[in-house]
């Protein structure tokens, strides 16, 4: 997923109350950032993992910095930002990157019934 600006990234410290998170940068500074998860995210948060995460450049936030994404030690890319879900999928289907969903005509996402 293409992120603008960029995502920035650390390692994790702790996660803590559902909605925060702590991480150490690589300059060696500690940030809180908003983690937008409300699930448990047993096997997505271990201390010492990397951490990707959005800055919204908006200092009235309580929480300027939000949880993007969390690289396993194999390397593996979790999804962190629930929110963040169907942009994902919106744009790797038309980077043709799921070959069973191309050709299709159009894209909906989440059409009642």
């Amino acid at each position: 997923m293409k992120f603008d600006p960029p995502l920035q990234s650390g390692v994790l410290i702790q996660r803590y109350k559902r909605f925060l998170a702590d991480v150490k940068l690589d300059s060696g500074e500690q940030v809180t950032l908003h983690c937008p998860n409300t699930g448990s995210m047993k096997n997505c948060a271990e201390p010492g993992w990397r951490v990707w995460y959005s800055d919204s450049g908006n200092d009235k936030r309580k929480y300027r910095h939000t949880w993007e994404l969390v690289q396993t030690d194999s390397g593996a890319l979790i999804g962190v930002n629930t929110g963040r879900a169907n942009a994902l999928v919106k744009e790797a289907i038309a980077a043709a990157a799921i070959p069973s969903l191309q050709g299709y005509q159009q894209m909906r996402a989440e059409v009642k019934y």
